[in-house]
């Protein structure tokens, strides 16, 4: 076997490791945030429906959601729980990222880099309005 097609048969084996690792990423992203947000609805039906916050408010920053989930406070139990489902895309990303540069594909590592810091910017965003 020649140099080349050693080093092809390598990436592609790394490739396909990858390709598993984003599919496992996924796959635990997902169930770790539904095994918290049935916790939160648990927590939620045990308190009779009172999500432990006033009638029409909810933790809405890092700070009260971690203040409230440290308390157990159902909404913000089950605010983790979508923070949770929310990054796993996003950890697909980062991970993709990865993937590409590993593979020496630039334009992609660039378009992959660019789509993360879009969604960045949309967290700060959505977080300010």
């Amino acid at each position: 076997m020649d140099d080349q097609s050693h080093q092809n048969n390598s990436t592609h084996k790394e490739m396909v490791h990858i390709e598993l690792i984003i599919g496992r990423i996924l796959q635990i992203g997902v169930i770790v945030a539904a095994v918290v947000m049935l916790f939160g609805l648990i927590l939620l039906l045990a308190h009779s429906g009172n999500g432990g916050y006033p009638v029409g408010h909810q933790p809405t920053t890092i700070g009260a959601i971690i203040a409230g989930t440290v308390a157990l406070k159902p909404y913000a139990v089950m605010m983790v729980g979508m923070f949770c489902l929310i990054m796993t895309p996003v950890l697909r990303v980062v991970v993709s990222i990865y993937a590409f540069y590993k593979e020496h594909d630039t334009l992609y590592v660039w378009i992959t880099s660019i789509v993360l810091v879009i969604l960045c910017v949309s967290f700060v965003i959505g977080h300010t309005v």
